[in-house]
């Protein structure tokens, strides 16, 4: 069982993915080369954002799998940014058509973030302050509760360019008013095994944040793979 991964952002995803793997599928690990891949082992790759991902990468991914032959699932990781998780999943499809880019026995995984990686980590209820300090956090607060509606249906306020920049900024913001700090490059917390728990119980609660739950259901289907 070996998986190649080619997750979406140039920081975030390379950082937080192998330490949710760690603790989801415990027996798989990490090589730093495709060619160093064995058995339950993954390879991650950074595709430097979208279209680069499809674009730059992609199909030279996609060779490099079909040359070494030994990879089972191919996944793609990327967000859904301002379009629908349908819409992104068929903008991938669409390439790999219009590009005839074909899988030699290595199935093709799309696991689409709604709408960034982000809106899954405010999905933790424990980072929610009740009567919050910061004048901007009451302003998201006011705009959009996500400790009792869904992150990933979160729009955004209007000043801000895109959903992902705010959804960044509600966590950072939610984050600051426990004193921890979360940036792009050190997303630390979101990483520890209660932080990654507490959103699996969110899910299972109230259904929220379903994408993410994709990505655990596929990581359920590993270790059941790996133990028959």
């Amino acid at each position: 069982m070996n998986i190649y991964i080619l997750v979406e952002g140039r920081r975030t995803e390379k950082k937080v993915y192998p330490k949710w793997m760690s603790l989801l599928v415990p027996k798989i690990t990490e090589v730093k080369h495709p060619t160093q891949v064995v058995d339950k082992n993954y390879y991650i790759f950074n595709g430097n954002g979208f279209p680069s991902l499809l674009d730059n990468h992609l199909r030279n991914a996609v060779e490099d799998v079909n040359n070494i032959k030994l990879f089972n699932y191919f996944v793609i990781c990327l967000d859904s940014d301002e379009d629908s998780v349908a819409q992104r999943k068929q903008q991938v499809l669409d390439f790999i058509n219009q590009n005839n880019i074909s899988f030699v026995n290595c199935e093709l995984v799309i696991i689409v973030q709604n709408k960034c990686i982000e809106s899954w980590f405010l999905g933790y209820q424990k980072i929610y302050s009740r009567q919050p300090q910061s004048q901007i956090l009451r302003e998201y607060n006011d705009f959009y509760n996500v400790s009792i509606d869904d992150p990933e249906q979160m729009g955004k306020i209007e000043r801000y360019e895109t959903c992902a920049q705010f959804h960044e900024s509600y966590l950072s913001e939610l984050l600051a008013e426990k004193n921890i700090r979360y940036t792009k490059k050190n997303p630390n917390i979101v990483t520890e095994d209660y932080y990654l728990k507490g959103l699996i119980e969110r899910n299972v609660s109230t259904n929220h944040i379903s994408t993410f739950k994709d990505f655990i259901d596929f990581c359920n289907k590993i270790n059941s793979e790996m133990t028959k």
